[in-house]
């Protein structure tokens, strides 16, 4: 079986796709389902009493339903789409932070979060006179137990974390820090963007409050995302955009909310990524996670391996492998990321370089950025080959100009 047949734009370009954490690739399934919504059934779904619209509603709200199975979400109503993460993440952070955090209360996010579960908390923080507090990674680059204690105590209401960083692919413990925060009584935010692709997540086992992330990191289309969050909050909370289908009754002077899930979804969703999610998911189960994470195993763990056989990187990687995703983030020593990003390129290798929109983790890190591989189901160890034959070139043209 080679899944690479699976994606027309692997087999179209001849290049070495590494740059899934920005974005996956889709899958020829992903794209038919698409087209067949259009094709078969494309109306506005909760708008019309005629057939074709009570279709659309009955594929987009199967989704749902199929969604809240893939994550063990304990209601369908407790799948709420978005655009993306980031949208999820700015819900949460203005239909319950700023409803529930009062002055002096803490907020805890880790130093490796992405700017989207990062920046909405600075603005809650400020507008309430609450506290932003962050939890520090060690030399291996993870978060010991002892920051997660120190820092997640009696006056902390919400931990924001991601579950897998962005760059430094670490994996942290979030069944220890949403046990220890629940424990303190504080609300846990996972940002799930990075793990999803790669790992089961069940939402119930981990005891999660809310979980956000990102269809178009797992193969489905760019544009939706999904926040899920536990009934009991979500009931309490407040709309985050006001409009059509998230009503039930508007007087002259007020309004009154539809129930969940219509209450956060206002104006017409983004079907079409909805459908492309759903076959997304299908895709991802007819592999199966063991499968993925055995496929994704063997190929990080022979890039790693390469890579540092490359005296002249920077790695920033955890010295354990079984605590490292997908993502390996590195630089040529003395030679500006964007410039061997650019090289690569000229090889057919996609890597992204910069800050990956974590400015605050470079900053402690003392870099300005890296460039990031990061792999997914469709990577082979010929796509690890060409990495490092591409940054050997690299090298060898900028060595006369650097030291190591």
């Amino acid at each position: 079986m080679n899944i690479k047949d699976d994606f027309p734009i692997l087999k179209n370009r001849n290049i070495a796709y590494l740059d899934s954490g920005a974005t996956s690739q889709k899958p020829q399934a992903v794209i038919d389902a698409i087209s067949e919504f259009y094709k078969k059934c494309n109306a506005n779904p909760h708008r019309g009493a005629y057939a074709l619209s009570q279709e659309a509603t009955e594929v987009y709200e199967n989704t749902r339903t199929k969604i809240a199975e893939f994550i063990n979400a304990k209601h369908r109503e407790e799948i709420i789409f978005s655009k993306n993460a980031t949208e999820s993440l700015n819900l949460i952070a203005y239909s319950y932070g700023l409803e529930n955090i009062e002055k002096d209360d803490e907020i805890v996010i880790s130093i490796m979060e992405h700017h989207s579960n990062l920046v909405p908390w600075q603005k809650v923080a400020k507008t309430k006179q609450a506290k932003l507090n962050y939890m520090y990674i060690n030399e291996n680059f993870e978060l010991s137990d002892e920051e997660i204690e120190s820092k997640i105590t009696d006056k902390t209401k919400i931990v924001g974390i991601t579950h897998v960083s962005n760059v430094l692919g670490t994996i942290n413990n979030i069944e220890k820090i949403i046990k220890y925060a629940h424990k303190k009584g504080a609300l846990v935010i996972v940002d799930a963007s990075q793990s999803i692709p790669h790992m089961k997540i069940d939402v119930q086992a981990l005891d999660a409050d809310f979980l956000v992330f990102s269809g178009h990191k797992m193969l489905a289309p760019l544009g939706i995302g999904v926040l899920y969050g536990k009934k009991e909050l979500l009931d309490n909370m407040t709309p985050f955009l006001m409009g059509g289908d998230m009503i039930e009754y508007v007087y002259e002077q007020d309004t009154t909310f539809a129930s969940l899930p219509n209450k956060f979804e206002a104006g017409t969703q983004n079907v079409e990524g909805v459908i492309g999610l759903g076959a997304a998911i299908d895709y991802i189960e007819s592999l199966g996670y063991d499968k993925i994470e055995q496929i994704e195993r063997e190929i990080v763990h022979y890039a790693i391996e390469e890579l540092r056989k490359l005296n002249f990187l920077d790695l920033y990687l955890t010295k354990n492998n079984e605590n490292h995703s997908a993502v390996i983030s590195f630089n040529i020593k003395g030679v500006h990321p964007h410039d061997v990003a650019s090289i690569l390129d000229a090889e057919g290798v996609c890597v992204r370089s910069g800050n990956h929109c974590a400015q605050p983790l470079m900053r402690f890190l003392g870099i300005d950025s890296t460039c990031r591989a990061s792999f997914y189901i469709y990577n082979t160890k010929e796509d690890v080959d060409r990495l490092v034959e591409a940054l050997n070139k690299a090298y060898n043209m900028f060595k006369k100009y650097i030291k190591i």
